[in-house]
């Protein structure tokens, strides 16, 4: 990938597979549908609630966070006051759970968000939630199939919350060969230059801070 696909600011790396609404890494295509079909066989509607995002999308998100206008969570999913919070503090509660414009693995089109449209009724809406992943919650026995099955088709979870600074996401799946090559590649330069001219919220704290922020939420993830 080159830099402009590297951080969100071209799709030319990804195609579009219309029947799941998404859109994914060529490479990564097939072995995404290979996983689905073996989910099916077990019971399973893989579905895709995320999957290539742009920088101009990841912006509005990490924009609305900062402002307050879209909620802002603590380590735990709950609501916080973005209001109450100083802007290093702010930064830092939105990298918990929402990358950096230009850093998102999600520009990659390598990484999706999933859940079973089976397990919910149809006017049912995803939260991407810990609750919903839990032992309880309407995804658990997708989590528990995923984690048993997903590393064969090359796909692993970058956020279990152990050496990634972002929290555990176990509905986050990524496709590694190519998943691997972009974080190689996606260096605090590669996206401070991707940065330089957006209007980020926020900015002179990202800046000031970009190397460590850098190291600990994008460069930092849980291998299996």
């Amino acid at each position: 990938m080159n830099a402009l696909e590297l951080t969100g600011r071209a799709r030319t790396h990804v195609v579009a597979l219309e029947p799941f609404a998404a859109s994914l890494h060529r490479y990564a295509v097939a072995p995404f549908l290979a996983l689905r079909r073996a989910a099916g066989l077990d019971g399973f509607d893989l579905r895709v609630a995320s999957s290539f995002r742009d920088f101009d999308r990841q912006l509005a998100i990490w924009n609305a966070k900062y402002t307050g206008a879209r909620a802002l969570l603590d380590a735990r999913g709950q609501p916080l006051d973005a209001s109450m919070l100083e802007p290093p503090e702010r930064v830092r509660a939105i990298l918990r759970w929402s990358a950096l414009p230009g850093a998102s693995r999600h520009h990659w089109g390598t990484d999706l968000d999933l859940f079973d449209a089976r397990a919910v009724p149809a006017d049912y809406r995803v939260q991407l939630t810990p609750a919903e992943f839990a032992a309880d919650g309407p995804f658990a026995a997708l989590a528990d199939w995923l984690e048993r099955h997903a590393a064969r088709f090359g796909f692993f979870r970058p956020f279990r919350g152990a050496l990634s600074g972002v929290e555990a996401e176990p509905w986050h799946y990524s496709f590694a060969p190519e998943a691997e090559t972009a974080r190689q590649a996606l260096t605090p330069n590669v996206l401070r230059q991707a940065l330089d001219a957006a209007p980020l919220e926020g900015k002179p704290i990202v800046f000031e801070q970009l190397e460590r922020l850098h190291r600990h939420f994008v460069a930092s993830i849980d291998w299996p």
